[in-house]
């Protein structure tokens, strides 16, 4: 099954690209370490699921790119089609000549009502392409306006021309020092849109890619292409081909479907977070050698820890003990709850490798069945020239500091109404910000209380 990307603003148009990118040098690597048969259906299924090959000899990226101004997506469209490898369409954009001014209400009244037809037209032409439509994976950022304003409303008309289409949003949490003053109003009326119009959200923060970028990386100057170079890394670990938990021989045939069926069980908790190990600079990969217990070891104290890598994970923290039915309130401090987890091997032995420690019900809220709580996908092709990885996609509280300080730090503003003229004289209201309040308190109360 196919996914058409829908890639917002600046941000949601750069990721997209180094996406499309990891993706295809991936399957164009020689470095799968499985057998012909094997590596040859795992490229067939990367290329159905994210590329079509109608128009010419290069394949052409299932995407639809959107900005407020041209200068992000021409650069996408003219590096992509330098590579020779891959390409967007000529007929998938949408761009006008300016910028929505990190004003999420310019973005969600004025220029998504404006340009709804014109960008809802592109959704629905790349969609007919498909043989079968998996969903709508769109990338944004929450800060600015155009990726989070916009991003918010074209998301909601997606859900109202394909009510039966799965959405994910992925989300690039701003750093917390900031980039934008009113970055934290931008980010709550994001969020608060989003849960109500998308399936689940998976969070990429950017103070822990930076993070990655400087201790694991061992990068010097970050750039933006450093950080979303390994945000790429992390969600093709996740959506290039697996076999289902079942464990049939075919690849899974719908990567959204099954990763909501796996991670969504109650439609109050949506919020998904992305770990990867191991990550290191590719120079370093000839020199380490890794063993699943050791891997696997490391990426479920990351989880209970709540550690975004495997550098500095905090190992005093443990599980509480079975049989001490303690209210959630007294729980270990630090232990990360969780409500579902799914982990995805990829490379040599990953079907002898022993999953107990993830399916011990500690890990998890109590009404839900370890059993279902827990899932894994495997394959023997490795990815992108790691031997061996292993990402972790979970639903847990890993969200809920970051969403408390965003949500205190806009309300702060919001009593002392601050720049709030700047979002109601484009039609966000007083009391609109109010209802984004109230439904981020809910949530944060729903994942406390796990």
């Amino acid at each position: 099954m196919s996914i058409v990307t829908v890639q917002l603003g600046q941000c949601g148009n750069q990721i997209g690209h180094e996406v499309f990118s990891a993706l295809y040098s991936d399957i164009r690597g020689t470095h799968g370490l499985c057998s012909k048969n094997e590596n040859q259906s795992y490229q067939d299924s990367c290329k159905e699921r994210f590329f079509c090959e109608e128009e010419s000899a290069v394949p052409v990226a299932r995407a639809v790119l959107v900005d407020m101004e041209p200068k992000v997506i021409s650069q996408a469209l003219s590096m992509a089609a330098s590579s020779g490898h891959w390409r967007y369409s000529s007929h998938s954009h949408f761009c006008q000549k300016q910028g929505s001014g990190n004003n999420w209400a310019n973005g969600y009244c004025v220029h998504g009502p404006r340009h709804k037809e014109a960008i809802m037209n592109l959704v629905q032409k790349e969609a007919e392409r498909c043989d079968r439509l998996g969903g709508f994976f769109t990338i944004m950022s929450m800060a600015g306006g155009t990726g989070s304003g916009l991003g918010a409303f074209v998301t909601q008309c997606l859900r109202d021309a394909f009510p039966t289409s799965f959405i994910l949003n992925h989300i690039i949490w701003p750093y917390g020092t900031g980039e934008v003053i009113v970055q934290n109003y931008n980010s709550v009326l994001t969020l608060s849109h989003l849960y109500h119009s998308s399936d689940a959200l998976l969070v990429h923060e950017n103070d822990v890619i930076h993070k990655i970028c400087a201790q694991l990386m061992n990068i010097k100057q970050i750039s933006f292409r450093d950080v979303n170079q390994v945000i790429a890394h992390q969600l093709g670990s996740v959506f290039q081909p697996t076999h289902p938990a079942g464990g049939g021989s075919g690849y899974s045939r719908n990567p959204l479907g099954d990763l909501m069926e796996t991670l969504v069980p109650h439609p109050e908790f949506r919020m998904l977070g992305l770990r990867n190990i191991p990550q290191m600079p590719e120079s370093s990969l000839p020199y380490s050698t890794f063993s699943w217990p050791g891997l696997l070891k490391h990426l479920r104290q990351m989880l209970i820890a709540n550690a975004q890598m495997e550098e500095g994970i905090d190992w005093q923290v443990r599980p509480p003990q079975p049989g001490s039915s303690i209210p959630s309130t007294n729980k270990p401090l630090h232990f990360n709850t969780s409500i579902a987890n799914l982990l995805i091997l990829r490379g040599k032995d990953v079907h002898s490798v022993d999953l107990g420690s993830f399916q011990d019900p500690s890990l998890y809220t109590s009404w839900l069945n370890p059993q279902d709580a827990f899932n894994a996908w495997k394959t023997p092709r490795a990815f992108n020239k790691y031997e061996k990885s292993a990402a972790l996609v979970s639903n847990s509280q890993f969200l809920l500091k970051p969403l408390d300080s965003i949500v205190g730090k806009a309300w702060n503003m919001f009593a002392s109404k601050a720049y709030l003229h700047q979002y109601t004289k484009f039609g966000i209201q007083e009391e609109d910000f109010l209802d984004c309040f109230t439904t981020l308190e809910q949530v944060i109360s729903s994942y406390t209380n796990l």
